[in-house]
Order: structure tokens, then C-alpha cells, then sequence
């Protein structure tokens, strides 16, 4: 009998795993995966992310795998002109990176195995046990054994966008939003890249940043209704968009292009009722967002440290199970709502509104308010308090004030 069973062992499940074990639960943790692994990803942890990872004493063994740290001088152009600045909000200034995820995710259950963790890699959940109304275990297979059953507390869900043990326990949706963007990515050697870069443009987006084994890794955004199209000509559109930033496109062609172009038609934005009798939901299983504005792997991140925390509060005796669990699920939507909404719009892919212009102009001479921006919109400060009426009226007559003494 397990305190809990994980299906899943990414970046939401296998530190959920890790948290709970150091607690001195016990925990099974399942992946239909064997690990190393890849998985499709926007690949970023942002400074606030990597901050988190600091804390649980695994940045360091990230950094010594080769991922360069990005965030110390990154670059967010708008077309007209581009914003450059640090993150000086989270991580102490030191930026955070943008790893492989054979890499990530190898880190992370070799975590949770050296806090006690029982790992089972290749593992298939094929159905949840349920006793009365109550989930109580589940039933699997590995790639070469017969039915194993096993019991637990409490089953998490950690199994992603399209999460079988939410399928499986109908958790409800709402505030569901449709896909909005489609991407591809690869990765180039040779590039002449220090850090993050991320370009705007009307109907398309892209960017590139530095990753493990000296390679460069480059997204490029489209709306979801091109999908077609693009996927018809996968290369053609890729160089027609990075195009539109002339010198990031001849950086890139001084490279190669290592790997094949890997795809996505999108995802939905949705949030889930997190917990029910006997289960739990974490990271994207939980609540997701459009990959545009990067934020999965560090909720996931911070969503693992709320559950893990919820849960050894229960078991502790200090209140009940639906009680934490609604609680814990109220704190995950006041936090993420805002970004949410930012992402939504972002993802559209339009052309930004003339109040949004005339804040990225007010923005171009004034780097402390860059560097909040930049801050806002990666996750490290409240994005509600950056663009607060009172904050972006002050941004807005600094400008106006620069402009007079010019």
C-alpha cells in the first residue's frame, strides 16, 4: 500500500515524486516512457523555474549538464525595435535555461529514485482501481509482464494534456479556450547566440535560445488555422517568418540545422478540477495554457510544490482532504489567471493594440521598467502588478518626461 501512485514521471510527476518522498511518504511513480526520453516542449525554464529548482538542490546538477543560463541579457523584439534586458526578480539575477528534455527529465526521476522513490519506467496504466466512489490503485502492465495491481492513498495524475486519469475520472473543465497557435522546432549548431532571443511579428512569432551540446534550439509560432498549410512546407514557412528579422535569419543560416523539424497543431488552454475521492491532478493534466508564452515547465514546477505540500498537510492530521484540495485548487487559479489571460491574447497572434505600441515604445529608453516587463511577462513578478493602471501610467510619464529633456 503506496501513500501515493504518480502516473507520470516529467517535469510535473517526478518532483510531485520527489517532494513527497523526502517527506517520508511512499511513492510509486509510473511512466509509460523509459527515460532518457524526448517529448515535445517549449524547452524554457524561466529564472522563477530555475529559482524553484535551486531550492530543491538540483540547479546545480542542471547546470553541469552544458545547458548555458539564458535571462542575463535576453531579447524581446517587437519589430520596430527590440527590448533587451535581465530578470533580476528571480534566481537572484542568474537567469534561468532552456534544457533538453532527454536531459530535464532524466535530472528529475533520478531525483525522486534518490529520495526513495519506487520508479517503473515502461510502465501502462490501463485502468484506476475504484472502490465504492473512491479511486484506491491502479491496474498496469509493463512491456513484458502481466497485470500488476497496485493500492495507494491517493492517485496523481501527472500524465500531461491528454492525461489518462483524468479521462478516466471525468474531472471536470471550464474556462476551456480553443487552440490558437501551432509551432515547429529543431535545433542548429554553429549559431552565433548568447542568449534567449524572442521575436513579435503580425501573425507569426519565433525565437531561439541556446540548449545542451552546444546546440540552439528554434521555435517558430503560427496561427492554428496555417497548420495545414505550414506542415505542407514545413521549411518554406520557417524561413519566411524568421525572415522578417533579417539578421537573426542570417545568424541561423551561418549554422545547420541538426535535427528534423518537430510539430504541433496546438494545444487548448483549459483548467481542471485538480482533485477528486482519492485523486489529484498536477502540472498540465492539472491546467494548461498556449505553449507560447513558455510557462509549462516552471508551473509544473511550482504546482508540484503546492500539491506535495497539500498533501503532507492532510496526512499530518491538520485538515481534510476536500478541504486542502479546494483550497489548493482556488490558490493554482488566482495565481495563474492573469497569465492565462496574457497568453490568450499573445497566442492570437494579431497585431498588438495601439496602447500596447505606445507601452513597448515607452519601455525603449527606461531599462528598469524593461527589465519589470520582462519580468512580468516570463512570471518572475505578478504580470497584474506590472500592468496595473497606476504602474504603466508612471512608465508612460517618464517617457513623456525624457522626451522634453531631449
Amino acid at each position: 500500500m503506496y501513500d501515493a501512485i504518480i502516473v507520470g514521471a516529467r517535469c510535473a510527476g517526478s518532483p510531485t515524486a520527489m517532494l513527497l518522498g523526502r517527506h517520508g511518504c511512499k511513492v510509486l511513480l509510473v511512466d509509460r516512457a523509459t527515460f532518457p526520453s524526448d517529448t515535445i516542449s517549449t524547452h524554457i525554464l524561466w529564472p522563477h523555474g530555475a529559482e524553484i529548482l535551486a531550492r530543491w538542490g538540483l540547479l546545480g546538477t542542471l547546470a553541469a549538464t552544458g545547458a548555458p543560463p539564458i535571462c542575463r541579457q535576453m531579447t524581446f523584439d517587437v519589430g520596430p525595435f527590440a527590448l533587451r534586458g535581465a530578470i533580476p526578480d528571480a534566481n537572484d539575477g542568474m537567469g534561468g535555461f532552456c534544457p533538453r528534455r532527454t536531459v530535464l527529465d532524466s535530472l528529475l526521476l533520478h531525483a525522486a529514485a534518490e529520495a526513495g522513490v519506487e520508479v517503473r519506467e515502461g510502465f501502462t496504466v490501463d485502468e484506476l482501481l475504484v472502490t465504492g466512489d473512491v479511486v484506491a490503485g491502479i491496474r498496469g502492465h509493463g512491456k513484458n509482464g502481466g497485470p500488476v495491481e497496485e493500492h495507494s492513498r491517493i492517485v496523481i495524475g501527472a500524465d500531461g494534456v491528454n492525461s489518462f486519469v483524468a479521462r478516466a475520472v471525468r474531472a471536470p473543465e471550464y474556462d476551456v479556450r480553443p487552440i490558437a497557435a501551432c509551432c515547429y522546432y529543431s535545433y542548429f549548431s554553429s549559431v552565433r547566440q548568447d542568449d534567449i532571443e524572442l521575436y513579435v511579428r503580425d501573425h507569426h512569432a519565433f525565437g531561439g535560445a541556446p540548449t545542451n551540446d552546444d546546440l540552439h534550439l528554434v521555435m517558430v509560432n503560427w496561427p492554428a488555422r496555417d497548420f495545414p498549410a505550414v506542415r505542407a512546407d514545413i521549411e518554406g514557412h520557417v524561413w519566411r517568418a524568421l525572415e522578417s528579422a533579417p539578421d537573426f535569419a542570417a545568424r541561423l543560416r551561418e549554422g545547420r540545422r541538426e535535427e528534423k523539424w518537430y510539430g504541433t497543431v496546438g494545444v487548448p488552454g483549459y483548467f481542471r478540477k485538480p482533485y477528486g475521492k482519492g485523486w489529484a491532478l498536477v502540472g498540465d493534466s492539472s491546467y494548461n495554457r498556449d505553449p507560447i508564452t513558455a510557462q509549462g515547465i516552471s508551473d509544473a514546477f511550482i504546482e508540484a510544490e503546492m500539491l506535495a505540500t497539500s498533501l503532507s498537510t492532510v496526512w499530518s492530521g491538520a485538515c481534510t482532504l476536500e478541504d486542502r484540495l479546494a483550497a489548493h485548487e482556488a490558490e493554482r487559479n488566482e495565481r495563474v489567471r492573469p497569465m492565462y489571460e496574457f497568453t490568450g491574447h499573445l497566442a492570437s497572434l494579431e497585431p498588438p493594440p495601439p496602447e500596447m505600441r505606445a507601452l513597448f515604445g515607452a519601455l525603449r529608453r527606461n531599462q528598469e521598467a524593461t527589465d519589470a516587463f520582462l519580468s512580468a511577462i516570463t512570471g518572475a513578478i505578478p504580470l497584474p502588478d506590472f500592468m496595473s493602471d497606476e504602474n504603466v501610467g508612471r512608465i508612460m510619464a517618464a517617457a513623456r518626461d525624457v522626451e522634453l529633456l531631449r
